[in-house]
């Protein structure tokens, strides 16, 4: 499946959210990154999650190589459901169940 989204975060701060929401939810690990782009891969599939600045907004676009109903997907839509549509947005990050996903128990 493939999305696409925009944000007012910055790239960096994309990149880091979707390791961070991605990894703690799933037992997924980073598999390459660089400036604009970061695959994770593991058990429930390989999401790669790019991210590119134009003007005030950044597109965030994600590829995963699984059906949109995976768990992989639901969690994909879930971290981008986390950006910020406006600079002053916060949303807090849902805490991840002790032992859940993506976690040693």
């Amino acid at each position: 499946m493939t999305y696409e989204r925009w944000t007012a975060a910055p790239v960096r701060e994309v990149l880091a959210q979707a390791v961070t929401i991605l990894t703690d939810r799933l037992p997924i690990a980073v598999e390459h990154e660089d400036g604009h782009a970061v695959r994770l891969s593991g058990g429930d599939g390989t999401a790669t999650i790019s991210a590119h600045r134009h003007g005030f907004d950044t597109v965030v676009h994600v590829e995963t190589d699984q059906v949109r109903t995976s768990r992989l997907d639901t969690e994909v839509q879930y971290f981008l459901t986390m950006l910020p549509y406006q600079p002053e947005d916060t949303r807090p990050v849902a805490p991840v169940r002790p032992g859940g996903p993506g976690r040693a128990s």
